[in-house]
């Protein structure tokens, strides 16, 4: 009868202890499915296209003054760099016309 009741004891903490494990999971599991549903709720709404648009779509409403970053101050302006322009191909006629015919000094 004690062997009986030490088992029965054992197995009664086992079983709390199992039943704690399964608590946190499940607690942890509810905070999950909260948190994704503030992410949904969030996505949905109205706030998150306008911090979109702001952000990442560079979006501006009506009345607000875009702003272009400028370089600091006593920095070396950036020079933009023209392409040459390439040659025009001359025709075959013209090529010799210039060898007989060209500035001759």
């Amino acid at each position: 009868m004690v062997m009986d009741f030490n088992a029965r004891l054992e197995e009664l903490n086992r079983l709390k202890k199992q039943s704690r494990l399964i608590g946190a999971q499940a607690t942890q599991a509810i905070q999950t499915q909260v948190a994704l549903q503030t992410q949904v709720a969030y996505a949905g709404s109205d706030q998150a296209v306008q911090d979109w648009a702001y952000s990442e779509g560079h979006y501006i409403k009506p009345g607000d003054q875009p702003v272009a970053p400028v370089g600091q101050p006593g920095t070396p302006a950036i020079e933009s760099i023209e392409p040459t322009p390439s040659p025009t191909p001359m025709q075959n006629w013209q090529v010799w016309w210039d060898l007989f015919f060209g500035d001759q000094q």
